[in-house]
């Protein structure tokens, strides 16, 4: 029979994995309740797939224990799999099948029909509906990733597992898909997804850092943002490449992170106020020829706390 102790729809404690020489989860312990969009954010090769795939019964976890919908994943896999949605982050639908036919065989694997469930699917399936009949594999990106969460969701899962949905497609089209996130959300569904893009963590309840197989940190947006510690100051000028490396060379420079059009700094000297540090700073790029040099304090981001988590800063930079 199935355990059903746990209250939360995933429960991870001490899961660890590897392939050969290389480790790929190292013990990643976490709790997720009923309800919650939950995201792992992490680069790629952090680990974001291995767990995916160990949390929806393809894979074995090497050490550690992990239930989801209070299931084991590795001993009642048959009752789990019917009652999770699972979305890899390679486009695995078969492109020769149109729109429709792979949402009617998604479905009949499951037992399901599409018109069983079609309440769950319809707002995203009627933007697909004008292409019922194109084949799958001709769909741009973004009604491509439409069409998989579809399949996903066909069946009315209890949870869903979506490991790098957005990669690949484009700006209107991430927008588009975290919008009907919010909606199933809404309605509900527990969502668990990963993304290397740090910008999508704010559209998450809370969140976990991951890198290299290890959990940095996991709490919300905010507060990770928060968690930064240090004054932090935006650094621009016209000559951005040549700043970079002035700013490098600055005696008193901490961390340098190319941040959109700006560099984001902190200072390795600890009880300096903001505005004699912007000051100093400034003063040294003027110095180096930097006439229209900007240093202003600014808010950290999650990235900027992610960053800080990873060690070496300065090389990922």
């Amino acid at each position: 029979m199935p355990t059903l102790a746990s209250t939360n729809a995933v429960e991870i404690d001490g899961l660890g994995k590897r392939f050969g020489a290389t480790v790929a989860l190292e013990n990643v312990s976490l709790a997720i309740p009923p309800g919650e969009l939950f995201g792992f954010i992490g680069p790629d090769g952090a680990g974001k797939t291995t767990l995916f795939r160990i949390l929806v019964t393809l894979i074995l976890p090497d050490q550690g224990r992990a239930t989801v919908l209070g299931r084991d994943v590795t001993t009642d896999v048959w009752d789990l799999r019917r009652r999770v949605g699972y979305m890899p982050g390679r486009f695995s639908l078969y492109p020769d099948l149109s729109v429709e036919e792979n949402l009617r065989f998604f479905a009949s694997v499951f037992g399901a029909s599409v018109e069983e469930h079609y309440d769950l699917i319809a707002p995203i399936y009627e933007q697909l509906a004008p292409f019922k009949d194109r084949p799958a594999g001709a769909l741009s990106g973004g009604m491509k990733q439409k069409l998989a969460l579809c399949c996903a969701l066909v069946h009315r899962p209890e949870i869903l597992f979506l490991d790098e949905p957005t990669t690949g497609v484009d700006a209107v089209s991430r927008r588009e898909f975290w919008e009907l996130l919010d909606r199933l959300k809404a309605s509900g569904l527990t969502i668990v997804v990963s993304t290397p893009y740090m910008d999508e963590a704010n559209r998450c309840g809370r969140v976990a850092l991951i890198q290299r197989g290890r959990i940095l940190a996991i709490d919300t947006p905010t507060r990770i943002a928060e968690s930064f510690g240090r004054p932090l100051f935006a650094v621009r000028a016209g000559k951005r490449y040549p700043l970079l490396l002035a700013v490098r060379e600055y005696a008193n420079a901490g961390t340098v992170f190319p941040f959109g059009d700006a560099l984001h700094y902190t200072d390795r000297r600890d009880g300096l106020m903001p505005d004699a540090i912007a000051s100093g700073l400034r003063d040294y790029l003027r110095g180096r020829g930097f006439a229209d040099v900007e240093v202003k304090l600014t808010a950290p981001t999650i990235e900027d706390s992610f960053m800080a988590r990873m060690g070496e800063p300065e090389r990922a930079a």
